[in-house]
């Protein structure tokens, strides 16, 4: 898997670099320079007021985490999936170990939170954005048909949505009926394992089948949350149109969704690929020729939205990792500057003042 990883990421910058060969290095910079760096720095705000209502959307699906561990949470999970050479995947492993931490964006005096609420909590939010994401797609395509109804992209991402959705209904199916299955049939699996450790593989399922169960027993969350995710995909696309203005490309907001929309769908077909090297170039491109837009533009609009992840992310890890070391050596230091008093015995002498 790692070498796949590897793999992956240089055959995405090749890609990248390829598709800047073939627009011309002095074009595409000459388009992303054209933003300014006022422009960038409103889209900077523009995706921390996105990444603010994609914090409401979690906290919306569990309300008993504050809402300031999940917004850091959430930072960190998309910095990891955006900054480093990981995959969706390691991105979620990364997310959850920042959920479970007790120090660390969201503060040192919230509690601790446990291995499997913090599991519980990311795939459940995993889960309402993927349920968010098929509707934004849909409207994508809805709006990509009614501007070129041939577009060879229609059928490919109908397709594509709606092995989507079964997939979605699947994840959601697992998730409130897993752990039993799990139970049932896990114990084969794990008894040849030490008996501590067989108990405790079957405990933990359980312990997750019953936060997942109370999650999902409230509907009216799970809805909000999936709304809150839309109106985060919709706050994409409407980068997406600013952006454009900025460079001077020919795109109205229904059209900024319809490429984000599909973009979307297409990214998350190679989810495997770290932070979409290539992907999301090569679909920005593509998209941008169906409206009408110079490639180097096209090409620009997607540079520009790793340049605010990256302006956003690389700064949000390197602040968790520093909470994170600092919250390490807090109890060390605690425990050096404690004082040495010798134990009490009954021969010794005590002065009183």
């Amino acid at each position: 898997m790692k070498k796949l990883t590897i793999f992956l990421t240089l055959l995405g910058l090749v890609a990248i670099t390829a598709a800047m060969a073939w627009s011309g290095v002095g074009s595409v910079v000459h388009a992303v320079m054209r933003i300014g760096l006022g422009g960038f720095l409103l889209m900077v705000c523009c995706q921390l007021v996105v990444d603010g209502v994609l914090g409401l959307a979690w906290h919306a699906a569990v309300p008993e985490i504050g809402y300031l561990r999940l917004l850091g949470a959430r930072m960190v999970r998309d910095a990891a999936a955006t900054c480093l050479p990981f995959s969706q995947l390691g991105g979620i492993v990364i997310g959850i170990r920042a959920t479970c931490s007790g120090h660390g964006l969201h503060g040192r005096k919230s509690r601790q939170i446990d291995l499997p609420e913090a599991a519980c909590a990311n795939l459940v939010d995993i889960t309402t954005e993927v349920m968010g994401q098929v509707a934004f797609v849909l409207l994508g395509v809805a709006f990509l048909v009614a501007h070129q109804r041939n577009s060879p992209f229609v059928m490919p991402v109908i397709i594509g949505a709606v092995f989507l959705i079964a997939g979605t209904a699947g994840f959601i199916w697992t998730q409130k009926h897993g752990g039993h299955i799990f139970r049932r049939f896990g114990g084969m699996f794990t008894r040849s394992l030490a008996s501590q450790w067989h108990d405790s593989v079957l405990n933990g399922a359980d312990d997750v089948q019953e936060r997942m169960e109370q999650v999902w027993s409230h509907p009216g969350r799970i809805c909000l949350s999936a709304t809150y995710h839309l109106a985060g995909w919709l706050g994409s696309a409407g980068m997406l149109w600013l952006t454009a203005g900025f460079l001077g490309a020919p795109l109205s907001l229904p059209n900024a969704v319809a490429i984000e929309g599909v973009t979307c769908a297409v990214m998350s077909l190679g989810f495997l690929v770290p932070g979409s090297l290539g992907v999301q170039e090569g679909a920005y491109m593509a998209l941008g020729h169906t409206f009408g837009i110079d490639s180097s533009v096209s090409l620009g609009l997607s540079l520009l939205r790793r340049g605010r992840e990256l302006a956003i992310g690389i700064p949000v890890l390197l602040l968790w990792q520093f909470m994170e070391m600092r919250g390490l050596r807090t109890p060390s230091v605690s425990a050096s500057v404690k004082p040495d008093i010798p134990p009490y015995s009954p021969g010794s002498s005590v002065v009183k003042e």
